[in-house]
């Protein structure tokens, strides 16, 4: 999907650099990469710099930025290219209900691709002069402020990623819970803990995210993904794209 919107934009001077929130680095996210065969630059942020550095809280997110570094819209939710709608995809026999329930929920999340995407083009095409380039103020404005809990939010998730690369699994759990709680408007912070639990087996079992059926009590935290989405609502699971 972005690789269509690069080979679209790129001859006007666009490059895209997409980049993959993963603690587990490679082995995460690494297979995913290799699959899309991407021709623009693809990296992985293993330590979650993009969250702390820009304010990312959830994907897909994106940061415009200039031919002179400057930003000139923060990050935002950035949906992927619109395709044409073919409904939920059919599950196979024996897919847990849990998967079928995930696919319902993510089917519910809103996005506005067409708006956000002819924006996109019309920077590539305007430059300064697009109405969707916004000034130094309006970015700073726009910014997500980071008081001293989310401070210490971000500082408990970088130690629990170190210790989860390390292999101290249990210890990394108390301080993704710290930062949890500090930082509750981060899906990314939450995701990435979830994916680490492994309470099925198999190639789906990081999109499980959730206590196992067979022993619920032994998952760790206090939310999952299906839980939280159903909680907020999946109308707000990404802040609406704005111009």
């Amino acid at each position: 999907m972005w690789q269509a919107l690069r080979e679209e934009l790129h001859p006007d001077g666009l490059e895209i650099v997409t980049v993959g929130l993963d603690t587990l680095g490679v082995e995460g996210c690494g297979p995913f990469i290799e699959a899309a065969n991407p021709q623009h630059p693809s990296l992985i942020d293993q330590h979650h710099v993009l969250a702390e550095k820009f304010g990312v809280i959830n994907i897909p997110s994106s940061i415009w930025i200039d031919e002179q570094g400057l930003i000139v819209r923060p990050a935002e939710t950035s949906p992927a290219p619109p395709r044409p709608e073919t409904g939920l995809p059919e599950m196979p026999a024996g897919t847990p209900s849990r998967f079928v329930d995930i696919m319902a929920e993510a089917a519910k999340i809103q996005s506005n691709p067409e708006a956000y995407h002819d924006a996109l083009r019309d920077w590539v095409a305007l430059g300064s002069e697009s109405e969707f380039a916004l000034s130094p103020d309006e970015v700073v404005a726009r910014s997500r402020p980071r008081d001293a809990d989310t401070a210490r939010g971000h500082a408990h998730f970088e130690l629990a990623s170190h210790l989860e690369a390390d292999g101290h699994h249990k210890a990394a759990v108390a301080h993704f819970r710290a930062a949890h709680r500090l930082v509750p408007n981060s899906w990314t912070f939450r995701r990435q803990a979830w994916s680490l639990e492994t309470s099925i087996e198999g190639p789906l079992a990081r999109f499980w995210q959730g206590p196992s059926a067979d022993d619920p009590e032994s998952w760790p935290y206090e939310g999952d993904w299906l839980s939280d989405i159903r909680e907020c609502g999946a109308e707000n699971y990404n802040d609406s794209w704005k111009p």
